[in-house]
């Protein structure tokens, strides 16, 4: 079976209450996640992350530190990974829900843990926001 390949970024930026990140929610998927999606012929991770985050907040952010993969197994049965990226917020352009996404805002990190939908998500935060104890 074809692995499905695709790439997305945690769009960030300081706020009053900390570091916030963007979520969308998937229409089709009816889920709070990150902005990602699947890699074009002859496009590379980061170049598909950078693009997928502008088509789906109308962001155009710094692409940041790689935050590695995850892997699951996408709505169809096939395996999937994802390639993520930090990635930091000008202050440019707004946040504007667009392309497959009915809903983007910012949320606080401490709190995006209860928005998100998956665990996979919940853990790939903590690349970017270490919990301190």
């Amino acid at each position: 079976m074809k692995i499905v390949r695709a790439a997305g970024g945690i769009v960030w930026r300081r706020g009053s209450e900390g570091i916030e990140v963007v979520l969308v929610h998937r229409i089709a998927r009816a889920d709070w996640s990150y902005p990602k999606g699947k890699l074009d012929p002859g496009e590379d991770e980061a170049t598909a992350a950078l693009r997928e985050v502008l088509e789906e907040t109308g962001l155009g952010p710094a692409l940041g530190a790689d935050l590695g993969t995850i892997a699951y197994r996408d709505a169809k049965g096939r395996p999937k990974i994802v390639r993520y990226y930090a990635m930091r917020a000008s202050g440019r352009a707004s946040l504007r829900p667009a392309h497959e996404i009915d809903e983007a805002r910012w949320v606080p990190s401490a709190r995006a843990v209860s928005v998100l939908t998956h665990d996979h998500d919940r853990r790939l935060l903590g690349r970017l926001v270490p919990r301190r104890t």
